[in-house]
């Protein structure tokens, strides 16, 4: 496979080699060649299963979430906080994920996060009571949100050369376990007796299989000191707070997460108001999701072959404001091609995992980044689905939620072509030092 040479590949070939210190506790040695040649090659596999367990504990509920209800006697007001749950639990968590990888190492994090998806899925359809029910649902989040801050670490220790395809690897199987999820968990609820409790533990599964091959690096430590060439500011250290670079990936990944967040909750809605057919609406959702699994492969590639990545950036918002506007003036007649571009234009969330791995020189500096521009990015998309709601009941149509995705395109666009100028967060701190 041809090397993916970044931005940051680059610098950092371009800088002097720093002296490697001796193995310390707080530096371990790099693992003895025999055991990395299987390391690698265990790697992707460990990868593409963590991946594939980042969403289904969020949309197979989704599917079974009338059934949920009326099993544990949920009211709608608590059904609809288990809605706005997941983002929040992936801001509250994902802060512990640099810390927690400085201490265990991110493999052993990740290996942890899984373990507390599958013991999640695995008990909280049997709890039989609401309080319950959440509180294994939020350890399962718990264990997506900082697996979601370590998947760029993992990729930029393991494959610095590869970020791009890998990123573009994991981004593929998010996509995969998300739709999945979605699609089947109703016909594999009927197929198990029509018993909604199997239907969301079969989901349980897969946090098993992905704990499996994480157990073998857990002893894998991320290196502590920072290079060289970081002039005194070691990744650590670096104060995210302060730093151009973080707060525009940040808005950027909280307003693509807004769109998604909007798109997956709304969208169908939209196309039944406009006198699509329910089934019909539920397949163009089901396209519009299903663009993220080729494109999460591609666009990483694409990015990581760029300078600059804002123009990926204005590529998928123009592809937004296309298919917000046919919504709004020809949602049937032009439904298909409105639900593939806003597909595409949902592409933006691998382009910012890519964009925190390129915008960061060390691991250390990329947990902290990916640590940052996740949770604060998915506390802003909180207000978002909410908000179209409040628009759409108040103003007995769709105009003013279309028009407010729409807007927040804009600044979606600036914060992208901001976050993907050719800079790293190391080299801003050494310029204010």
């Amino acid at each position: 496979m041809a090397r993916e040479d970044t931005d940051t590949d680059t610098e950092t070939r371009t800088a002097p080699a720093p002296q490697r210190p001796a193995p310390t506790e707080q530096q371990p040695a790099a693992a003895p060649p025999a055991v990395r040649t299987w390391a690698m090659r265990l790697m992707p596999l460990a990868v593409v299963l963590a991946a594939l367990n980042l969403r289904p504990a969020i949309t197979s509920l989704g599917a079974l979430l009338e059934e949920v209800r009326d099993g544990l006697g949920m009211s709608g007001s608590v059904a609809g906080l288990l809605t706005s749950v997941p983002p929040l639990c992936f801001a509250l968590f994902g802060v512990m994920a640099p810390r927690l990888a400085r201490r265990f190492g991110p493999p052993a994090v990740v290996c942890a996060g899984m373990a507390a998806i599958a013991t999640g899925l695995l008990v909280r359809p049997f709890t039989g009571a609401t309080p319950a029910f959440l509180l294994f649902s939020a350890l399962a989040l718990m264990g997506i949100a900082v697996s979601n801050v370590l998947m760029p670490v993992i990729v930029k220790r393991w494959f610095p050369d590869r970020v791009g395809t890998m990123t573009g690897l994991y981004s593929m199987a998010l996509a995969v376990g998300t739709s999945a999820a979605a699609a089947v968990t109703v016909p594999l609820t009927r197929a198990l007796g029509d018993d909604w409790r199997f239907g969301l533990l079969v989901w349980a599964a897969l946090g098993v299989a992905a704990v499996l091959p994480w157990l073998l690096f857990v002893r894998e430590r991320q290196e502590q000191a920072a290079p060289a060439h970081t002039a005194g500011a070691p990744a650590a250290k670096l104060s995210m707070v302060r730093s151009p670079t973080a707060w525009a990936l940040a808005v950027f990944f909280g307003l693509q997460a807004t769109g998604a967040y909007i798109t997956m909750g709304w969208m169908a809605q939209i196309f039944r108001d406009a006198g699509v057919a329910a089934g019909t609406a539920g397949i163009l959702l089901a396209v519009t999701m299903a663009m993220g699994i080729p494109l999460a492969f591609v666009i990483p590639r694409v990015a990581t072959r760029l300078p600059r990545q804002g123009p990926v950036v204005v590529v998928l918002g123009t592809c937004g404001l296309i298919g917000y506007a046919g919504l709004y003036l020809w949602p049937v007649g032009g439904a298909w091609l409105w639900a593939v571009l806003l597909g595409v234009s949902n592409c933006a969330f691998p382009l910012a995992l890519t964009m925190i791995g390129m915008r960061a020189r060390t691991g250390p500096g990329v947990a902290s980044l990916s640590a940052f521009a996740q949770s604060t990015g998915y506390l802003i998309s909180i207000p978002g689905p909410l908000l179209v709601g409040v628009l759409y009941q108040h103003s007995g149509g769709w105009g003013l939620p279309i028009a407010l995705m729409a807007a927040l395109m804009v600044p979606q666009m600036a914060a992208g072509i901001l976050a993907g100028k050719n800079r790293v967060i190391e080299d801003e701190a050494a310029a204010r030092a």
